[in-house]
């Protein structure tokens, strides 16, 4: 670089390297070679061909190294009849001495030890033989044996560049292998997921008829035959009806976690007010009991998600907020507030609260509460809530710093199309959506 100049323009290509440093342009061919989404075998041949042409050789051939790391299978060959040259076995051979020692090794023909080898290639007309270990994250991975049927002129040079051209094979065959274990996982964790889902299924059907005949049993026990009944025989009934409730709701709960994780999201124009005044129906006879209002629905818009989703998520919290708010419990506020690409919700209440060893695991499955023992539940609602949020592209969380009662946040994404979707969760943090100020009106 000149002493005036203030930066350096250099063409980048081909066609320069070609002029300027050749050697450079093969590593240049050889790396578009291993870029493409090509079969190892393709790959290896065409990277073969490009060196063979390089350095004017008449033929060679890449061997990789079984899964038992026994034996070298031939994945390469151009320039000679493979024929008895198929495998070979690491522990005997040139190519094997070179896997062994993990060293560049270059030989006349005639010099070889194994004697069959010898007149194997001597018949083929070669002369020199070079053997290149194909090496990534320091393991062998295969090896790369070139012959020629004239001497070669070798230097430091062109053994750093055959060796720096078996790297960067190594390292394609180990991220091919990689992607192939992947691969592989990612189809055993997809039979596993479609097995428990399945499972889950067969045992919520099985449980459901079951239970109801339990139910109807037990219900036409206490109608017909109550007058027959002891105070305890009553109770035992009553019991029975209870479990087989709960053994029905848990059915419920079940398929409907099964469904927020599973079934298609059907996104359309859906009022957020109507949704919880429909909550706030189902729920009339519990809310006017206990002196319950649910405030700040006519605040809520309409927005692109969906319908059933959005009410699994509604009724899953107003739910949670009466079984555990407590009898000082007098009122549900929701919130809202449009921050840009995500639309934040708060459902807050002034009950008892949330102690605060029991916060970390609020949203997994079959987690309640250590004064719950008394409350009829499944510890699945909030599970549902948050798979349910994240299949609307958001997050969900509780307000760790609110001290009044209990209050969550939920966030959706605001750029959602109507439609069939299945949207993912974004990489995100709380503060991040809401920024320095946490209150959502």
């Amino acid at each position: 670089m000149g002493s005036h100049s203030k930066y350096i323009t250099l063409k980048v290509g081909e066609e320069s390297l070609r002029n300027r440093n050749p050697e450079m342009l093969l590593l240049y061919e050889v790396s578009d070679i291993l870029a493409t989404p090509l079969r190892v075998e393709d790959l290896m041949g065409e990277c073969l061909s490009k060196v063979l042409a390089f350095f004017q050789i008449d033929s060679g051939r890449i061997y990789l190294l079984d899964e038992e790391g026994i034996r070298l299978d031939l994945f390469a060959c151009q320039g000679i009849d493979p024929h008895g040259l198929e495998c070979i076995d690491i522990d005997t051979g040139f190519s094997g001495k070179a896997i062994r020692t993990r060293s560049f090794i270059a030989q006349h023909v005639s010099e070889l030890e194994d004697k069959e080898r010898v007149d194997l290639l001597t018949k083929r007309g070669l002369e020199i033989v070079m053997c290149v270990p194909l090496m990534s994250r320091n393991k062998v991975l295969g090896v790369m044996n070139l012959a020629a049927k004239h001497t070669i002129q070798l230097d430091h040079g062109k053994i750093d560049l055959l060796t720096t051209l078996g790297n960067q094979m190594a390292v394609a065959v180990d991220n091919a292998k990689l992607y192939v274990d992947l691969e592989r996982q990612v189809a055993a964790l997809s039979e596993k997921k479609e097995l428990i889902t399945f499972f889950a299924y067969s045992i919520s059907h099985d449980l459901k008829s079951p239970a109801t005949s339990l139910y109807g049993l037990a219900n036409r026990l206490i109608n017909k035959y109550a007058s027959g009944l002891d105070a305890k025989g009553k109770e035992h009934c009553e019991l029975i009806l209870k479990t087989a409730q709960q053994i029905l709701y848990l059915v419920e709960m079940i398929n409907a976690y099964i469904a927020a994780k599973e079934a298609p999201l059907y996104l359309e124009e859906v009022s957020l007010g109507d949704v919880v005044n429909a909550i706030r129906e189902e729920f009339s006879q519990q809310l006017e009991e206990r002196g319950v209002q649910i405030l700040g629905s006519e605040a809520l818009p309409s927005v692109v998600a969906d319908r059933m989703g959005m009410t699994r998520i509604f009724r899953n919290l107003v739910d949670n907020a009466l079984k555990y708010g407590g009898d000082a419990l007098s009122e549900i506020r929701l919130g809202f507030r449009d921050n840009g690409a995500f639309y934040v919700l708060s459902i807050t209440d002034d009950g008892v609260g949330f102690p605060e060893g029991g916060r970390a695991r609020l949203f997994e499955l079959f987690q309640r509460r250590r004064n719950s023992n008394k409350v009829a539940g499944t510890g699945m609602g909030l599970a549902i809530v948050k798979e349910m949020v994240r299949r609307h592209g958001g997050h969900t969380w509780l307000d760790p710093e609110y001290e009044k009662g209990a209050r969550f946040y939920l966030t959706l994404c605001s750029d959602l199309k109507p439609g069939t979707s299945d949207t993912p969760l974004p990489d995100m943090q709380e503060k991040s959506i809401l920024g320095e100020d946490k209150e959502v009106p």
